[in-house]
Order: C-alpha cells, then sequence, then structure tokens
C-alpha cells in the first residue's frame, strides 16, 4: 500500500487528522480514485472528484477542493 493510501485510509478510519487535514487527504483519495476510474483518456474533471468523495468517503467537497486535489495528484505524478 503507497503512502498516500496509507494516510488515506487512516484519515478515514481514525481521529489521527483534524479537520482540514483530514478533508484534504480524503479529497486527494477521491482524485487518484477519480483518475484511476477514468477511462479512455478522458480529462478527470472536477465533478469526477466531488462524486467519488461523496459515494465512497462520505465527504461533499466544494469545487475548489476537488480542483486542488487534481492539482496536489498531477503534481506528484510529475515529480515521482
Amino acid at each position: 500500500m503507497s503512502g498516500i493510501w496509507r494516510q488515506v485510509l487512516a484519515a478515514y478510519t481514525t481521529d489521527r487528522y483534524e479537520g482540514r487535514d483530514r478533508e484534504q487527504l480524503l479529497a486527494l483519495g477521491a482524485a487518484e480514485l477519480a483518475c484511476a476510474r477514468t477511462a479512455g483518456g478522458r480529462t478527470v474533471a472536477a465533478e469526477d472528484v466531488q462524486r467519488i468523495a461523496r459515494e465512497e468517503f462520505g465527504l461533499v467537497l466544494d469545487e475548489r477542493m476537488a480542483r486542488a486535489a487534481l492539482a496536489q495528484r498531477r503534481t506528484r505524478r510529475t515529480a515521482g
């Protein structure tokens, strides 16, 4: 299990992370899932991240946070 998924799991299942940190980690997890589940090279949109966050984590994200999670995910991918 990668480091980000360990953090996402901890954010989802424990009190290890406080409010905003927890929300940001779950948003990043939703962005990861959105990218993994998007077929055929289609661009992932903030709405995809919002839908997955709601369905998988019970988290309602605003568009700004969904976009930030996508940007962070893309930055991590190009840096790593």
